[in-house]
């Protein structure tokens, strides 16, 4: 299934943080809003519908990649489930997590799993990877060639947003919600040392955010 995206430009200036309800805490550390909830939760809704209509009565593991992940992967599960309610067939889905950690001392570009249960349980599964957002696709090509040595049936991943980066492999999601610039992007559980996943739109991170929020070495 070709993947469809709605295409954020670099020249896009996104929306004035007045125009919204910001927490006052993070009011003068982001530049702007660069995707609203209402428009993150409309387009995963359509993600669901896609999802459902191409897996039909197939049953899938859905696969959440943590942290940033945890947000979008619950609204999608939770649309997905609301259309199973209301159509004739529904998809059986089970839920797992795990958690990555990148590491390159001892071998480049290496991707370790570290939380969640063995990769093993999905042999012979169809299996849903969802993701917050690819930056390079080195990750998760990574993560595709791991989940492929347990012999699943099929894998499809899902991604919120894919970020236009220089370093990019060329990775493209089976199911993606937005392309975006290359910017620092915080909210809807994308972080910054581990802050502004509390932030329901997706904004741009000021250099003011970044100063005041980087982690001071000592």
């Amino acid at each position: 299934m070709s993947s469809s995206f709605i295409e954020i430009k670099d020249e896009e200036s996104g929306y004035a943080l007045n125009q919204f309800c910001i927490p006052q805490h993070y009011e003068n550390d982001l530049q702007n809003v660069l995707v609203p909830s209402g428009l993150i939760s409309d387009r995963t809704e359509r993600l669901a519908r896609d999802i459902v209509d191409e897996f039909g009565d197939q049953p899938i593991v859905a696969l959440c990649v943590l942290k940033g992940g945890y947000k979008f992967f619950t609204d999608l599960m939770d649309k997905i489930q609301a259309l199973n309610r209301s159509k004739k067939t529904s998809t059986p889905m089970s839920l797992d997590f795990i958690r990555l950690k990148s590491y390159v001392n001892d071998k480049s570009n290496g991707v370790k799993v570290i939380g969640g249960d063995s990769l093993q349980n999905l042999k012979g599964k169809n299996v849903l990877i969802v993701e917050d957002i690819i930056d390079t696709g080195r990750t998760m090509v990574k993560l595709l060639e791991m989940i492929a040595e347990v012999e699943p049936k099929q894998v499809k991943v899902a991604s919120l947003l894919v970020k236009r980066t220089p370093g990019s492999t060329g990775y493209r999601p089976d199911y993606m919600g937005f392309e975006v610039p290359n910017k620092f992007l915080v909210g809807y559980a994308l972080d910054y040392n581990e802050f502004f996943r509390d932030l329901s739109h997706i904004c741009v991170l000021s250099d003011q955010g970044k100063e005041k929020y980087a982690i001071k070495k000592t």
